[in-house]
């Protein structure tokens, strides 16, 4: 399944350095990792929110990255807002298996600042 990501520079430099195939560890006050279902919604995100964020590095990026089916389908996507605002709540503590699962690379598309 083709998933999306909004990312900030921060964040984008720990993918950079885990050689595009990884997403970061999750802070202590993120408990959920929420890849997203369509790059409409991964775009606003990053335009909206992270170019506003100084954690972030008032830049935004959308990611997109492919994982296995059989894996992602154990979990329920979630409607959060509007009806493409589709996204998937992964556990902190379950990231690293979600890592495991990404097939190929994880690629920049689209970029906010």
């Amino acid at each position: 399944m083709e998933l999306f990501r909004p990312v900030g520079e921060k964040e984008l430099v720990l993918i950079k350095q885990a050689g595009w195939r990884s997403f970061p560890p999750r802070l202590p006050e993120q408990p959920i990792f929420y890849p997203v279902l369509n790059a409409r919604y991964a775009g606003e995100i990053a335009g909206r929110w992270n170019t506003k964020d100084a954690n972030s590095g008032f830049k935004g990026y959308v990611t997109r990255f492919a994982v296995e089916d059989e894996y992602i389908s154990r979990f329920e996507p979630h409607q959060v807002g509007a009806s493409y605002h589709m996204e998937y709540w992964i556990p902190a503590e379950e990231l690293a298996e979600f890592n495991r699962h990404i097939v190929g690379e994880i690629e920049v598309i689209q970029t906010f600042e």
